[in-house]
């Protein structure tokens, strides 16, 4: 997949980003959200304020930080907003290990979201290199 593909997803006729809305990897941010908010309303209720708090924040930080950072002024804050969401996104992978640990997910739900951090961590890490590059 180039690069296009991985700022715009397959819509190309954003040449140049208008809004933070157009970039693939806040867009993917967006629906992991979606599926942990889904996933954890099946958690134990005892949870609430414990892990099932600290996994949907930590997800609902990732998309926010690519928003912030995208409205920053310079490619060093946009980065550092990325490395915040990258940082997130390892915390939402040890959490939710944490709760298939404990049996609060299947082996297929917690494959799946693994599958999709993985794939969002490699999306932001490509993007960040690629804005590094160009400074």
């Amino acid at each position: 997949m180039n690069l296009k593909n991985y700022i715009f997803g397959n819509n190309l006729k954003y040449k140049f980003m208008s809004t933070f809305r157009n970039l693939l990897i806040w867009q993917k941010a967006m629906a992991l959200v979606t599926k942990i908010y889904k996933t954890t309303q099946q958690f134990p209720k005892e949870e609430i304020f414990g892990l099932t708090s600290q996994i949907r924040r930590c997800s609902v930080s990732m998309p926010s930080n690519i928003a912030e950072g995208y409205g920053r002024n310079s490619d060093g804050d946009f980065l550092r907003f990325l490395n915040i969401a990258t940082a997130s996104l390892f915390e939402l992978q040890t959490q939710i290990e944490i709760a298939y640990n404990i049996d609060y997910l299947a082996q297929d739900t917690f494959n799946a979201l693994y599958a999709d951090t993985r794939e969002l961590e490699i999306m932001l890490v490509s993007f960040s290199n690629k804005i590094k590059e160009r400074r």
